[in-house]
This record gives structure tokens, C-alpha cells and sequence, in this order.
């Protein structure tokens, strides 16, 4: 071999050595919920959640999303958005599911991508400010001594709503997974921020895609709040 080729080839390979290393997303095969497409299915159901499954030989994910989440999500003590999650699983493996990894794109804010909030770190926020709120309450009362007593309550039914949701978020959010045979279905509530300097005030009519990894697959749900008159989301179905 020449010294001209082997230098050749030398090169390519300190080329190669510092190309960027493909992501499993870009290997990742979507699976994207469409109506009427075998293993989709939807429901809008008596308790105001609309529900949208998608099934496979393997696996079956369903989630369901409040008809009035846009205006709970901002009422909430931090601004989030949650959706019922229920995974099931029909293999004789395994099937491991990372609630981290979960995305949502909030479609008219910039197509900004959030990631499922980690509830303890949500309970750790809450429990700041509600420090941050009763050291206010205290100097407030110290000014004006003659609201003692309707500062002193006000305080207490934060405190109560922040101890009740921190509760809520470390028993009904949805946890690590690894459903098989002897556990083949799991449910929780997933979380994600929904204010920051791309999601402000609620547009009209807004539009999501929630993106769930399972495996080397992404499974994709596209939904939108509220629904436009005559979208499959105001046709009343039956059991799927």
C-alpha cells in the first residue's frame, strides 16, 4: 500500500471517529395514532376525559385527557399539564417504559417539546413556595396585626392544597415501569410545565402530540382542546 493511500485511509477513519453517533430516535420506528387505523381506537366517555388507544401484538398504551384541562392546567398550584396514562402489556417478556422520557409538543407555542415533570421534584417546588408564602404571611401579620386572623387561615388552606397535592403527585403519578406476565398492566397521571417563555396564555383551540418510548418505537398521539365542531371528538362512540 502506497503512503499516499494509507494516508487516505487514515483520514477517513479520524473522520469517522468524530462523526456524531446516530440517536436511537433517529432508529426509532413511530407508531402514530390515526383514526380508523387498525389498533387505534377512541372513546368520549360520562366522566369528561377523551381516550385514545393504540394497540399492537405486544403492547396497548391508552391515555385519557380531561375535556377541561386547559383551564385546570393553569389553576393548578404550579401550571401543569396532566394526562392519565395506562400501559398493558401482552407479551412473554418484559417491557420496560421510563415516564422521563415522555414527551409533549405543544404544537402552537413554537412546537415547544416539554418533558414529563419529575413529581418529586414538583413536590420540592411546592413545598419552597409555601416557605416562601408563610414567611410573607408572618410579616404581613407583624404590619398589619388586625388581619391576623384572616391571614392565619388564608396560610393554612395553602398549606392543606400544597400538602394534599404532594401527596397526590408521590401516590397517582405514573412510575418506572417494567410490566410482564406476572404485572401486564400499569396506570398514572404524567405532568408536564405549561408556562414558560414559548407557552403563555391558551390560544383558541390548541394542539398537542404526546410521544411515548417503548422499546426502539415512539408512539405518537396527536390530540387538540377543545375539539372543532365535527372532529371525531364531539361523535359520541361506543365501547372499542
Amino acid at each position: 500500500m502506497t503512503n499516499k493511500a494509507s494516508g487516505l485511509i487514515f483520514l477517513l477513519l479520524l473522520t469517522a471517529a468524530f462523526l456524531p453517533a446516530p440517536s436511537a430516535k433517529e432508529h426509532a420506528a413511530i407508531l402514530r395514532w390515526s383514526e380508523g387505523q387498525p389498533g387505534c381506537t377512541f372513546s368520549a366517555d360520562d366522566d369528561g376525559k377523551y381516550r385514545y388507544g393504540l394497540w399492537t401484538d405486544s403492547f396497548g398504551i391508552t391515555i385519557a385527557v380531561d375535556s377541561q384541562e386547559l383551564r385546570k392546567a393553569v389553576s393548578r398550584l404550579a401550571p401543569l399539564f396532566a394526562l392519565w396514562l395506562t400501559v398493558h402489556y401482552r407479551g412473554a417478556d418484559s417491557l420496560e417504559l421510563t415516564p422521563g422520557a415522555i414527551s409533549l409538543e405543544f404544537v402552537k407555542h413554537e412546537h415547544d417539546v416539554e418533558r414529563s415533570s419529575d413529581p418529586e421534584s414538583i413536590a420540592a417546588r411546592l413545598q419552597a413556595q409555601a416557605e416562601a408564602f408563610a414567611e410573607a404571611t408572618q410579616r404581613e401579620i407583624r404590619k398589619h396585626p388586625e388581619q391576623k386572623t384572616e391571614k392565619e387561615a388564608a396560610l393554612q388552606s395553602h398549606l392543606l392544597e400544597v400538602q394534599q397535592t404532594e401527596q397526590f403527585l408521590r401516590t397517582r403519578s405514573l412510575p418506572v415501569l417494567t410490566l410482564g406476565p406476572a404485572q401486564a398492566e400499569a396506570s398514572g397521571w404524567v405532568f408536564f410545565n405549561a408556562r414558560n417563555k414559548w407557552i403563555g396564555d391558551w390560544r383558541a383551540q390548541e394542539e398537542f402530540v404526546l410521544r411515548i418510548p417503548v422499546g426502539h418505537q415512539v408512539v405518537e398521539f396527536p390530540f387538540a382542546l377543545p375539539p372543532s365542531e365535527g372532529d371525531l371528538l364531539l361523535r359520541r362512540r361506543g365501547p372499542q
